[in-house]
């Protein structure tokens, strides 16, 4: 990471605390979780009583504009856990609590800006007055640690810059970008779609979306041929021992289906590589008879939290391009 991503990602992060201290101040009960920068902006969770919309955001950007104006300095203090967990306990922040309760080390490091502390590792900007350029973009829902058993916290997603052309320039090309999204186009163009009543996450091509699959289909095993890769098709589901032995059970089982046939436990394919090691297996081969090419536009099938979805880019079923060489260290690409 190059220093001006680095700064930028300081910034982000620091914006993120900036507005869980004004969601602090103008909300009652809010109970903060997490606040990181991420790719183009950042976020941060909060546990709250009412419910945030879109049409908040406007005021939380003027309280947010009031501490900038300020220039609270962010001050690193490293305390003991202990110390740490009484802290936030006082303070009701009960996910600060479970979040220092996983940390091993007997020291932890906490920032503050005004009123405003937060467990964090840090680094931030020097006050709060560097911030120059920002925008609250949406809100959105989000289980605590991912997981749909836990509460549901509410996202605030925003986005800053250091200048006021760099967010202006960014803040356009989001737009360009709705208007480019292909799950708006798949809709328009009469393309595909899901529907909930068959299942999340599972999409269905239109006539007009499945000749353009085929067309981006053929396209794909043309090259693979070129390359000397020869085409093979597996079944879609496999008992477990299979998965068993690939290892997927033990690293992958969260992601997985499972269905009981014969009294058998089955696994529906999340991957293609342990099939394609199986056509490989079948008989002994000589080094001369190396590389092995196989490929297979294969249909897999992976348990996705309903969260992550998002139109034809986080699936539960889809088909990819997988090809698999078999080959001496020596013949390695």
């Amino acid at each position: 990471m190059t220093t001006k991503e680095t700064d930028l990602e300081i910034l982000r992060h620091s914006t993120s605390h900036v507005m869980a201290q004004a969601v602090q101040e103008l909300f009652t009960g809010v109970k903060l979780g997490i606040g990181p920068a991420i790719e183009n902006g950042f976020y941060y969770d909060f546990d709250l009583p009412q419910q945030i919309t879109p049409e908040d955001l406007p005021k939380i950007e003027a309280k947010m504009q009031e501490i900038i104006n300020s220039k609270h300095k962010f001050e690193r203090s490293e305390i003991d856990k202990k110390k740490a967990i009484e802290l936030f306990e006082e303070r009701g922040e009960k996910y600060k609590v479970e979040l220092l309760n996983e940390i091993e080390a007997e020291k932890v490091t906490l920032y503050k800006h005004g009123n405003f502390v937060d467990l964090c590792r840090g680094p931030h900007i020097e006050h709060t007055g560097h911030i120059k350029a920002f925008k609250l973009l949406s809100v959105a829902g989000a289980y605590w640690h991912g997981i749909e058993t836990n509460p549901m916290m509410q996202r605030i997603y925003g986005t800053v810059f250091p200048s006021q052309k760099e967010l202006d320039d960014h803040l356009k090309n989001l737009e360009e970008a709705k208007k480019r999204d292909h799950r708006k186009l798949g809709r328009e163009l009469d393309l595909f779609s899901i529907h909930e009543e068959a299942g999340a996450g599972l999409v269905y091509y239109h006539p007009k979306g499945a000749i353009l699959r085929g067309i981006i289909e053929d396209f794909l095993k043309k090259e693979n041929a070129k390359r000397g890769y020869e085409p093979v098709v597996i079944p879609h589901i496999a008992k477990i021992d299979l998965w068993n032995t690939s290892g997927h059970t033990n690293y992958y089982r969260e992601n997985m289906y499972f269905m009981e046939i014969d009294k058998q436990e089955y696994v529906v394919k999340p991957m293609n590589c342990p099939g394609h090691i199986l056509i490989f297996k079948r008989k002994m081969r000589s080094y001369r008879d190396l590389p092995i090419r196989y490929f297979e536009m294969g249909t897999v099938y992976r348990y996705e939290k309903s969260g992550v979805l998002h139109g034809l880019l986080r699936v539960r079923g889809f088909t990819q391009d997988d090809a698999h060489i078999f080959c001496r260290e020596d013949q390695l690409e």
